[in-house]
């Protein structure tokens, strides 16, 4: 009964662990990432001005979503649609604005970074759904 019960408290933990891993995004702002290496190109705009963006080596993708300053579009978590090798592909949830909400009539974009989940790579290119429309992040 002793051995039993250790096993029995490092699987839980385990277990609790395993659904702790972090969807939602690690950080939110206004305007286009900083790219690595001091690059201050970005890509041509993906569909309606969605752009995704590998940083930190590839650990964190980010997605900058055009919208209204005073009601972004705000990324609220990934979800991996296909794993690597089976099409390398994620959605991105957003935030819902209400219809009834007032926002100014300007397009700025809003930019919302996520770490990449351990179930897809940079060495094929990322499909990334954003409210329905779809774009390629390329390789890293």
């Amino acid at each position: 009964m002793r051995k039993l019960l250790p096993v029995t408290v490092v699987a839980a933990f385990a277990f609790a662990l395993a659904g702790c891993t972090v969807t939602g995004p690690t950080e939110n702002f206004s305007g286009l990432p900083e790219l690595e290496h001091g690059s201050t190109e970005h890509p041509e705009d993906g569909v309606d001005g969605i752009q995704a963006f590998w940083l930190q080596e590839g650990s964190q993708i980010a997605v900058s979503i055009p919208g209204s300053s005073g009601c972004p579009i705000i990324g609220s978590d990934i979800k991996v649609l296909e794993p690597r090798g089976e099409g390398n592909s994620v959605e991105i949830v957003t935030v819902p604005i209400p219809d009834d909400t007032i926002c100014t009539m300007d397009l700025v974009p809003h930019t919302s970074v996520f770490w990449t989940p351990a179930n897809i790579t940079t060495t094929e290119p990322v499909s990334i759904l954003v409210d329905g429309q779809e774009i390629e992040l390329e390789t890293k």
